[in-house]
C-alpha cells in the first residue's frame, strides 16, 4: 500500500489552481456576488435544478432539508451562511445567533461545526464593519481548500487503484456506499476522487453502487455522477453487498465519513457498518476516504457521536419518476406502520483497513494522529 505523505495547499490562492473539470458543481459563488448557488440534490437524477441562497435562513433550510448534503459541502454552505448573516448583522449577538442557528441544522457531521467555528474565529476580533467581508474571504478559502484536499485524497487513492490493477486482469471493482462524490463536496468528492482520477487516466474500473436506503443517495446521486463522467457502474440493493464480496466480485470497498473519532471509529451513512463487517469476513480491503476536517479530535470514541434520527416518512415512502415522466411519491407499508430512521451508524476502528487522507494513508488511529500532529496534539 502506498504510504506517501504530502502537504496540501492551505490558501485559497494556491488551492484555486486545482479544479474539478466536471460539467456540474454542487456549490458555486458567482464572481463578486454576495450569494451562492447550489444544486438541489432532492431533484436529482430526474432534474438538474439550481437554487440561489442569499440569506442565512435559506442556507439553514437547505442544510436541514437536505437540499445540500455531504459533510464537506454542508460545512462550506454553513460557512457561506454565516457570511450572509454577517452582511445583515455583524454584531457579537448577530454572530452568535447565526452560528447557533446554522450549527443546529444537522448534528452528526463535524464539518459543519468546524467550518462555522473557523469563520467565527476569523472575524470575532475584527471591527464589526470588517467582519462580513472577512467572512466571505474565509468561506471562499474553505471551499477552495476542500477541492484541494479532495484532489490530494484522489492522488493518494489513485496509487492504490493502480497497484490493484497491476495484480489482476480485468477492471478494479470498487464498492461504494451513499454518495461521497463531488455532489457531497466542493469538487472531486472524497471516496470518488480516486475513481475519477483513475478513470481519467484510462485505468480499467467498475463501480458497484449501493442504493443506500432510505434516501437512495447511491441510486440517485452516485449513479448520476458516474454516468456524467462515463465510469462503468452497476447499482445493487444494500443487502446484496455481502453476497457480492463472497462471490469475489469486489476488489475493495471505499466509503466516505461524516465524523471520525480520535480512536479511529468512523461515523458514516447508515449501512456502512454492515459493509465493513462483510468486508472483514470476506477479506476485502475496507478504506475510508477521510478529509482532515472530518476528524473530531475532541471525541475519544465513536460512542460519543450524536446519531441523527430523521423522519419515519423517509422509510415509509419513496419518490421516483413514473413511466409517463411524472415525479410521484408512493407509500411502501400499511397505514399506521411504525418506522425507525437512523441516518448514520458507527464502524469500529478495528474494521477499518486504512484511512485515506490528503496527507497519505493511515492504517490505525495512531498513524492518523501522526499524519496530523498539529491537530491531534492540540486536543490531547
Amino acid at each position: 500500500m502506498p504510504t506517501t505523505v504530502s502537504a496540501i495547499p492551505t490558501t485559497a490562492t494556491t488551492a484555486d489552481a486545482i479544479e474539478d473539470r466536471a460539467s456540474y458543481r454542487a456549490l458555486t459563488r458567482p464572481r463578486g456576488a454576495r450569494h451562492i448557488e447550489v444544486l438541489d440534490q432532492r431533484a436529482l437524477p430526474h432534474a438538474v435544478a439550481k437554487v440561489k441562497i442569499a440569506t442565512a435562513d435559506v442556507a439553514a433550510l437547505a442544510i436541514r432539508n437536505m437540499l445540500v448534503r455531504g459533510a464537506p459541502l454542508i460545512g462550506a454552505v454553513g460557512a457561506y451562511g454565516l457570511a450572509l448573516a454577517l452582511d445583515r448583522d455583524a454584531s457579537d449577538a448577530g454572530l452568535a445567533r447565526a452560528h447557533a442557528t446554522l450549527d443546529a441544522t444537522r448534528p452528526t457531521a463535524v464539518n459543519l461545526r468546524w467550518a462555522l467555528d473557523r469563520v467565527r474565529n476569523a472575524v470575532a476580533s475584527l471591527p464589526v464593519d470588517a467582519r462580513a467581508d472577512a467572512a466571505w474571504i474565509e468561506a471562499d478559502a474553505i471551499r477552495a481548500e476542500d477541492v484541494a484536499i479532495n484532489h490530494a485524497i484522489g492522488v493518494h487513492g489513485l496509487g492504490l487503484l493502480r497497484d490493484l490493477a497491476s495484480r489482476r486482469p480485468g477492471p478494479v471493482n470498487v464498492m461504494t456506499h451513499c454518495n461521497a462524490g463531488a455532489l457531497a463536496t466542493c469538487g472531486f468528492g472524497t471516496a470518488t476522487a480516486p475513481l475519477f482520477l483513475a478513470h481519467a487516466e484510462g485505468l480499467p474500473l467498475h463501480v458497484w453502487v449501493s442504493e443506500t436506503r432510505p434516501r437512495m443517495q447511491g441510486a440517485n446521486l452516485t449513479t448520476w455522477e458516474l454516468a456524467q463522467r462515463g465510469i462503468p457502474h452497476t447499482l445493487f440493493v444494500d443487502s446484496a453487498s455481502g453476497m457480492l464480496m463472497r462471490r469475489g466480485e469486489v476488489s475493495l470497498v471505499m466509503v466516505g465519513a461524516d465524523r471520525v473519532a480520535r480512536n479511529g471509529d468512523v461515523c458514516n451513512k447508515i449501512g456502512t457498518y454492515d459493509k465493513a463487517l462483510a468486508a472483514r469476513d470476506n477479506g476485502v480491503p475496507f478504506h475510508v476516504a477521510l478529509p482532515s476536517p472530518t476528524i473530531d479530535w475532541s471525541l475519544d470514541s465513536g460512542s460519543a457521536i450524536p446519531i441523527e434520527s430523521r423522519p419515519p416518512s423517509e422509510v415509509l415512502n419513496m419518490t421516483g419518476r413514473s413511466d409517463d415522466g411524472e415525479i410521484t411519491t408512493v407509500t411502501l407499508a400499511p397505514a399506521g406502520t411504525r418506522a425507525v430512521n437512523f441516518a448514520f451508524d458507527v464502524t469500529p476502528a478495528e474494521l477499518v483497513g486504512s484511512y485515506l487522507t490528503e496527507r497519505g494513508y493511515a492504517r490505525d488511529a495512531k498513524a492518523l494522529a501522526d499524519l496530523f500532529p498539529e491537530r491531534a496534539h492540540a486536543h490531547a
